[in-house]
């Protein structure tokens, strides 16, 4: 049976390592992306069960790849992670559809139960 497949889109290296061991050890199969541009690359070749999302990236921000996610997927489920206390962002992203939001640093605890939440792991 296919395993739930998790993209964690972050600019930052070590969020994105930190992630994608948390939810490998879970049993999901992650997927990293650097970038906008990678994670919709990603989303195209791959399409994951859940993005997590940082709303702060060069190039491309959250809000902007959010919106290319749905235009993809409309159904994509979408947790955004933010360092700022942005909340016009914030509300924007979940008017766009994101399931819930954490600010950084965030407790890793809760970023792991709200991913179990909304993507329940399948029992072989």
């Amino acid at each position: 049976m296919a395993k739930e497949k998790i993209l964690i889109v972050d600019d930052q290296y070590g969020i994105r390592i930190l992630l994608n061991e948390v939810f490998q050890k879970e049993g999901y199969d992650t997927y990293q992306a650097a970038s906008g541009f990678q994670a919709l690359e990603i989303l195209e070749q791959t399409p994951p069960d859940l993005v997590l999302l940082d709303m702060k990236i060069p190039g491309m921000d959250g809000i902007e790849i959010l919106k290319r996610m749905k235009l993809v997927d409309p159904n994509i489920r979408v947790i955004i992670m933010t360092a700022y206390g942005e909340l016009d962002m914030i509300q924007e992203a979940k008017d766009l559809g994101a399931l819930t939001h954490f600010a950084k640093p965030f407790d890793i605890d809760e970023i792991r139960a709200a991913v179990k939440k909304h993507l329940p792991l399948k029992s072989n």
